[in-house]
């Protein structure tokens, strides 16, 4: 073959396949923009300073629930607990910038800047205390650090299988989990944005109950550049969060995955959710059987406790 012929065909693979990339940016433009108007945010879109964060209330009382999700999650993954709240007091979830209805925030994502995020979108809402703060895994990390900066509107806490911040001082990170993470991460930030997760079936991987939904909120490649920033910050996060200090004698339940345990290595898992239930004087541990994602197997389970708090904190202000 001439060079002539095989540069005509190197040329004309090139441009196939960028009319193919081109082809999909725009069908990935295009379906999210649709899932999105689909789809409109459940909630209220309130500006913290030049961008906007999703805020999703419902009920009323005293004191207010807020839901703080895991990492890479959104307010979606309360949609099982926070009905059962809202019957009894008033219960609301948010999206962190980058995620869900939320716009990307220009604001490093380490936990004490999305704690001051999250203040400021409250009093943007008229929201004072008392609150009790309800975190999962990557989200208990954050209400803790919200409940150092801001003790005075913190009147109880749930922990629903949350991160230690102690967890990357002293489990030891295998290379083999962090790559494949990366890799993962590395996949969705490359393939996304040209339309490949929807055309290749992965948006459409979620229960259908929730499918369109989550395809609105998750199939969209800013939440994936949100999920690798915070993801970096996590040694920043638990310097932040140590020092943040303990509860007192707030009212506070940690609720773990699997099986009561004793004899817990001192840097098991298991030892550090024992831990987190020393951050009080009244902390108390709740084992429920299953995985992770406690809020979405075990809905029942994460209500349960935090009505338990939030009986004990109205108890607790009905005294002289």
């Amino acid at each position: 073959m001439s060079k002539r012929k095989l540069f005509l065909r190197t040329m004309i693979s090139l441009v196939v396949l960028l009319m193919i990339l081109l082809v999909g940016s725009i069908y990935q433009f295009v379906e999210s923009k649709a899932d999105m108007a689909r789809h409109p945010a459940p909630g209220k879109l309130i500006d913290i300073g030049g961008y906007r964060l999703h805020l999703h209330c419902n009920g009323t009382g005293s004191p207010t629930v807020l839901f703080e999700a895991g990492i890479g999650d959104d307010s979606l993954t309360w949609a099982g607990v926070q009905p059962a709240i809202a019957k009894t007091t008033r219960a609301c979830s948010y999206d962190r910038a980058g995620y869900g209805w939320s716009d990307p925030s220009p604001n490093p994502r380490d936990a004490k800047t999305i704690a001051q995020e999250l203040y400021t979108l409250l009093r943007a809402a008229d929201i004072g205390g008392p609150l009790v703060l309800v975190g999962h895994s990557l989200g208990g990390m954050l209400v803790r650090e919200y409940a150092g900066l801001y003790r005075s509107d913190v009147a109880g806490m749930v922990l629903v299988d949350s991160t230690s911040p102690n967890q990357f001082r002293r489990m030891v990170r295998t290379g083999h989990a962090n790559d494949e993470f990366i890799r993962k991460e590395a996949y969705f930030q490359d393939t996304m944005i040209f339309g490949w997760p929807r055309l290749s079936g992965w948006c459409d991987h979620w229960p259908l109950a929730e499918r369109d939904v989550r395809r609105a909120t998750e199939c969209r490649l800013q939440p994936w550049i949100t999920h690798v920033k915070e993801y970096k910050a996590l040694d920043k996060d638990s310097i932040e969060v140590l020092q943040a200090g303990t509860l007192g004698d707030m009212p506070l339940t940690v609720l773990t995955e699997g099986a009561a345990t004793t004899n817990d290595p001192p840097n098991s898992f298991g030892a550090m959710q024992k831990e987190l239930v020393g951050l009080s004087t009244r902390g108390s541990q709740v084992f429920v059987p299953g995985g992770h994602m406690i809020q979405v197997d075990q809905p029942q389970a994460v209500s349960s406790a935090v009505l338990r708090v939030v009986a004990i904190v109205r108890e607790a202000a009905s005294k002289p």
